[in-house]
């Protein structure tokens, strides 16, 4: 068979190549650290991963004779760091004979499979991923060790491929005004964004090298987080119960969507939700509020906002800033660089999709909602789109250049029609004025803006498996 484990990761254009497992080790790491037999059987997975042939050898044979159901993911998840391919060819013999599941070399199918399982993992799971991953980067241990509390399945957090933050952060980041933005054409996709008056535009080109931003945007501490991967933006206010949260990138991911952390406890947080996972945060009720933003196009966004700041190219690193040269490849084909415990089929895995959670404050914590992704195809066709998700009724416009904005409405409120850029009409006659932050009515009155952001439909739906799809088919 071929080997065809990934063994690396292109990253933002950085590349972490797992022969830091090995040229890392000492001769104590090949040593087994203790007597108990749990502690024992987790030295021998260590040495088939990253010891000299001889004594990976010895460690294959006492764990084929001594294995265990719950060895699996174990074994799945450390056979990206096997790096002689004789002993790869016995990893996978041996794993095809245990489970009776042929999938050769296919890390990722292995992965999707297992993933499947109600599987109960060994005690030691945390140990075992902060000894594997701390030769990589010695902070990753932080995440693991102790047994943190999780509400993720912990053979799912998957090293993608980097070092923490190895996918630089854009710290207070330089803005421009947009008549100076002259690197920018009409047609390249930017990520727009309004607080408290301050109206700035985030390139994707730029944000697909970073993933995130971190600011100050209207006098709100804020936090930019951009998915390459599952393909979401979103905007988190990083301040909740009188606290800052300084969040980077993890290096680690959850169903395809990136984790990330805060500098204080290391704790592990959804992206998609803006809640820890993992760590001593979760479970202290901590959700980080999220603010609109809205995918569009820089000339339907420099039309609309003139005054707007835009990103400067000037980041403070060396990147090709060029639209579309980040991720490329991956964006060009419906392939996924990542395994997911299952694909959907009703939309291709990396259609864009609305998504939507809403309310988006007591019930995500108690997981108590259930999540709505609309196919960004059908919005196009219906322009004034009215639904309801939660008991929360709203609108969602979508103007000509694909843009979708999510407004709050009255359960028995409709809209009739609207120009495409700044003015609907009711059911009623009235007249309203669409903005970033609200509609406002003729007469006064205002719907405020919901938040909702795009996203590939592969990595929604993993995240979310009983989310609702409302599509063309």
């Amino acid at each position: 068979m071929t080997i065809r484990i990934p063994i690396l990761a292109a990253l933002g254009g950085i590349l972490i190549v797992t022969s830091a497992l090995t040229d890392s080790l000492s001769a104590s790491d090949h040593t087994p650290k203790s007597s108990e037999p749990e502690f024992d059987k987790l030295d021998r997975f260590m040495q088939v991963f990253t010891a000299p042939p001889t004594i990976a050898q010895e460690a294959l044979t006492y764990l084929e004779s001594h294995w265990s159901t719950n060895d699996v993911p174990m074994a799945i998840e450390g056979s990206r760091f096997i790096r002689s391919r004789d002993m790869l060819f016995k990893w996978f013999d041996v794993l095809e004979k245990k489970t009776r599941k042929s999938y050769s070399d296919n890390w990722s199918a292995w992965s999707s499979w297992i993933w499947q399982q109600p599987t109960k993992l060994p005690d030691n799971y945390a140990e075992f991923k902060s000894r594997l991953y701390r030769r990589i980067d010695p902070r990753f241990a932080k995440y693991f060790d102790g047994n943190p509390a999780h509400t993720i399945r912990l053979d799912e957090i998957v090293w993608g491929g980097v070092v923490q933050d190895g996918i630089p952060p854009l710290r207070s980041p330089k803005m421009i005004s947009a008549k100076d933005a002259d690197y920018l054409e009409d047609s390249n996709v930017i990520f727009g964004l309004e607080v408290n008056g301050d109206v700035r535009a985030y390139p994707k080109r730029i944000l697909a090298w970073h993933e995130m931003f971190v600011d100050t945007v209207g006098g709100v501490p804020v936090a930019g987080v951009y998915c390459t991967l599952c393909g979401s933006m979103i905007l988190y206010e990083t301040e909740t119960q009188g606290t800052n949260h300084a969040i980077g990138t993890s290096g680690f991911l959850y169903r395809s969507n990136k984790l990330m952390y805060d500098r204080k406890t290391n704790s592990l947080w959804s992206t998609l939700e803006g809640t820890p996972v993992v760590g001593s945060l979760f479970g202290k009720d901590i959700y980080l509020p999220r603010r609109s933003v809205v995918t569009t196009t820089w000339g339907e966004w420099k039309k609309r906002y003139p005054e707007s700041k835009v990103l400067s190219l000037d980041t403070g690193h060396t990147r090709d800033y060029g639209e579309g040269v980040a991720y490329r490849d991956y964006f060009a084909t419906d392939k996924l660089m990542f395994p997911v415990p299952g694909e959907d089929k009703r939309l291709a895995n990396k259609a864009e999709i609305v998504g939507i959670l809403l309310p988006d404050t007591q019930q995500i914590l108690e997981n108590s909602y259930t999540p709505l992704a609309v196919d960004s195809a059908y919005l196009n066709k219906h322009p004034l789109y009215h639904s309801e998700s939660n008991g929360v009724p709203f609108i969602i416009v979508t103007d000509k250049s694909g843009a979708n904005r999510i407004y709050e409405r009255n359960a028995k409120q409709t809209f009739k029609s609207w120009d495409g850029k700044n003015t609907l009409k009711d059911a009623s006659g009235k007249t309203w004025r669409l903005t970033e932050a609200k509609l406002t009515s003729s007469d006064g009155k205002a719907l405020k803006r919901l938040p909702g952001h795009r996203a590939f439909w592969f990595g929604w739906k993993a995240a979310f498996p009983d989310t609702k799809l409302v599509s063309l088919k």
